[in-house]
């Protein structure tokens, strides 16, 4: 499987809208098997007095993940569609780290992410509550962010496992859980490693060469 990887550093949703045709155009033949949005934690900031900055009202919020959706639908009947709500956050980090006017909320995280839920059961599609999931690590506020907001690598361990949770549990057809998926190439082949017979060889593509526990 082919993954690329598209992060915008402090985009929100109205950006999003701004490249959504750029990014998945609707007129290329090969369409994504699966794409994972995660929007949320930028939106719910709080307003800056100029207008500027990344925050976006929480109706304005709710209608753009709808139109983010209705075009990823739009791709293909085989595209899958799940979205990330927001993380929550550090507040003793986030009021520790500014001038006494914290940029965002752990509360507004939760807001936002509960309406991205909603909008998740509206439209009929896959989603993962990470502010309630990386919440219930032991200690999270202290071992889950670089800086009371970024994630670290226990963060990022708990949205891999969501999201492998997701993946295994979803009634796909094809399948998308890594385990279900067909190697590519897989045959057999002269330029493996010898085996012991010093007649054969092993092919290496049905190893694991990582904790299987992990992933799974």
């Amino acid at each position: 499987a082919d993954i690329i990887l598209r992060g915008y550093a402090a985009w929100n949703t109205r950006r999003a809208l701004q490249v959504l045709d750029k990014i998945f155009p609707k007129d290329v033949l090969l369409q994504p098997s699966l794409v994972i949005v995660y929007f949320g934690g930028n939106d719910s900031s709080n307003p800056h007095s100029s207008g500027l900055g990344p925050h976006v009202p929480l109706q304005e919020y709710v209608e753009n993940l709808r139109i983010i959706v209705n075009h990823l639908k739009s791709l293909s009947a085989n595209t899958r569609i799940l979205l990330l709500t927001a993380p929550p956050i550090n507040d003793a980090t986030i009021i520790l780290n500014s001038d006494g006017n914290p940029s965002r909320t752990n509360e507004a995280c939760g807001i936002y992410s509960n309406a991205c839920l909603e909008v998740c059961r509206e439209m009929n599609i896959k989603a993962i509550d990470l502010w309630s999931a990386i919440q219930k690590r032991d200690n999270w506020q202290d071992v889950c962010f670089i800086d009371g907001i970024h994630l670290s690598c226990e963060g990022s361990k708990i949205v891999l496992k969501e999201i492998l949770k997701v993946l295994k549990e979803a009634e796909w057809e094809p399948s998308l859980h890594w385990k279900s998926m067909k190697t590519e190439f897989e045959e057999d082949s002269p330029y493996d490693p010898p085996a012991s017979d010093g007649k054969s060889t092993i092919n290496l593509s049905h190893f694991s060469f990582f904790d299987d526990n992990n992933l799974d």
